[in-house]
C-alpha cells in the first residue's frame, strides 16, 4: 500500500515538473529590468484589436498617430498577436489621473493604450502629443512595451521627436535603440501628424537569442 502510494506520488511529481519545464519554455526571458513593464497586462476585459484610441484625443492637439508593422527579428516576416503598450503625459507635461486609475495607471497616468497584432502585424494608436516634463529634464516621449505570445513583456525605446529641441545630439547617441530606432518624424496627413515606425522584435534586445 505505501509502495504504492510513493508511486502516486511521484507520478504526479513527475508531471508537474514537466508541466513546469514547459512553461518556462514557452516564457522566455528576455529585455532585462522593465519597470512597470506588467502595466501591459493591464487592459482587463477589454478585446484587443490592432487599433486603439487614446483618452481625450479629440479634445487635444495637436493630434498624433502612430502606426506601423511590427516584424519578427528578420525584420520582413509580420508578427502576429503581439500586445504593444503606450503611455505618455497629458500637454501639462504630467502623467495625468483622470479616472481614478488602478494599478500602474496611478504612475502612467490616464493616458494609455494597448493593440494586439493581427496577421499583418499591423498597430495604430490615435493619441496627441506629448508635452516635456515640466522641468524639461527629458525630450517628449511616448513610452512603449511589447509582448511576444512566448515572452515576457519589454520596452523599446520611446517614440521621440527629431525636432525636440530637447532631443540633443548627447541624447541620441545614448538611445539603445531597441527595436529599432525611436526618433521620429510627425508628418502632417489627413490633417493629423502621422509616424510612421516599424518595430523589430528581438533587436537590441538582451538574451533575445
Amino acid at each position: 500500500m505505501y509502495k504504492k502510494s510513493f508511486l502516486y506520488v511521484f507520478f504526479f511529481l513527475l508531471i508537474g515538473s514537466i508541466h513546469v519545464a514547459c512553461q518556462t519554455k514557452k516564457q522566455k526571458l528576455v529585455g532585462g529590468g522593465c519597470e512597470g513593464c506588467e502595466a501591459l497586462l493591464e487592459f482587463g476585459n477589454q478585446k484587443l484589436t490592432s487599433t486603439d484610441t487614446l483618452p481625450l484625443f479629440e479634445e487635444n492637439s495637436p493630434k498624433l498617430k502612430l502606426t506601423g508593422t511590427v516584424f519578427k527579428k528578420d525584420g520582413k516576416t509580420p508578427a502576429p498577436g503581439v500586445i504593444i503598450y503606450i503611455h505618455h503625459t497629458g500637454r501639462s507635461g504630467l502623467y495625468e489621473n483622470l479616472n481614478n486609475e488602478k494599478g500602474w495607471g496611478k504612475r502612467h497616468g490616464s493616458f494609455r493604450g494597448w493593440v494586439k497584432t493581427g496577421a499583418d502585424g499591423r498597430y495604430v494608436f490615435y493619441t496627441f502629443r506629448p508635452k516635456a516634463y515640466p522641468d524639461r529634464s527629458e525630450p517628449e516621449h511616448i513610452h512603449i512595451t511589447v509582448k511576444e505570445p512566448n515572452t515576457n513583456s519589454y520596452y523599446l525605446d520611446d517614440f521621440v521627436f527629431d525636432d525636440d529641441p530637447l532631443l540633443t545630439l548627447q541624447k541620441r547617441k545614448q538611445l539603445p535603440k531597441r527595436g529599432g530606432s525611436g526618433i521620429s518624424k510627425p508628418l502632417l496627413k489627413n490633417g493629423i501628424l502621422t509616424i510612421e515606425r516599424n518595430l523589430i522584435l528581438g533587436l537590441n534586445i538582451p538574451d533575445y537569442d
